[in-house]
């Protein structure tokens, strides 16, 4: 399995914050799909103040260009991506629309 690791910030607002970790704590199930059918078998979340981490396990099948054309295709993700802005604020140096930074690996023990 290849692990991936990205990045995100959250709008600085507490009541906001926590509409967002809700909406995380049942997240629908058209999204979970569309998750796991790109080949991501684990996915975890984790938050610090207002920067988000993100996991991700994939199998060899998943391809980051392949899941961001099924998103685009798929009317509910993009439902729920459009929700989920209304949360999140892009990280300095994001190109415009750009969410989820893919972040480099540094060190493992």
């Amino acid at each position: 399995m290849i692990r991936h690791c990205l990045t995100l910030d959250l709008i600085d607002d507490e009541t906001l914050i926590e509409a967002y970790k809700e909406y995380h704590r049942s997240v629908w199930p058209e999204i979970k799909e569309s998750i796991t059918s790109a080949g991501i078998n684990e996915m975890e979340i984790y938050l610090f103040n207002t920067r988000l981490f993100m996991i991700m396990e994939v199998d060899n099948s998943f391809s980051f260009e392949a899941k961001a054309q099924a998103d685009l295709e798929n009317d509910k993700v993009q439902d729920w991506e459009k929700l989920m802005w209304s949360y999140q604020k892009a990280l300095p140096g994001a190109k415009p629309g750009e969410k989820w930074l893919l972040m480099e690996k540094i060190f493992k023990l």
